[in-house]
């Protein structure tokens, strides 16, 4: 993690938990309006836009204080972690026990680049699904180059 976001992650935290808030992700990249420092969160039931509006809020003084990007000018967004957003932690695959992922893989394991299942656990970097056959796969954290909800609209 880059300076500027683990700065940014350890300020961001408690404010955050004080709202009943989880930051889950900080991003800071460049995108078509110029730099932009995103606070991704997460909060059981969803996410709301007054929560984002809060947290904003909340963060803009501090942020200010802390001057993350040196006097470097960013846009600063807090924002939900949206249905599709790849899992990547163990809270990431904690709350989604009991829930169907779509696995897709670097490389082929008995023949497949893409694994679809009930998550059943996650220990150790090793992800527990059950495909529909009913057999219970661990796959290697490392080994999926994407792992996301399978959302079915």
């Amino acid at each position: 993690m880059s300076k500027i976001k683990q700065m940014v992650m350890e300020l961001a935290k408690p404010i955050a938990e004080k709202l009943e808030l989880e930051v889950v992700e900080v991003e800071y990249a460049k995108k078509h309006n110029g730099m932009n420092l995103t606070i991704f969160i997460h909060k059981e039931g969803g996410v709301t836009l007054a929560d984002c509006e809060r947290l904003h809020k909340l963060l803009d003084a501090p942020l200010d204080e802390l001057n993350p990007t040196d006097d470097k000018p960013y846009i600063l967004n807090v924002s939900s972690l949206g249905l599709d957003r790849p899992l990547k932690t163990k809270a990431d695959f904690d709350r989604n026990i009991g829930k169907e992922l779509h696995i897709k893989l670097y490389r082929a394991i008995e023949g497949k680049k893409e694994i679809k299942g009930t998550l059943i656990g996650f220990d150790d970097g090793i992800i527990k699904i059950m495909p529909s056959d009913g057999t219970v796969r661990e796959i290697k954290q490392a080994d999926a180059s994407k792992v996301t909800l399978n959302i079915n609209i």
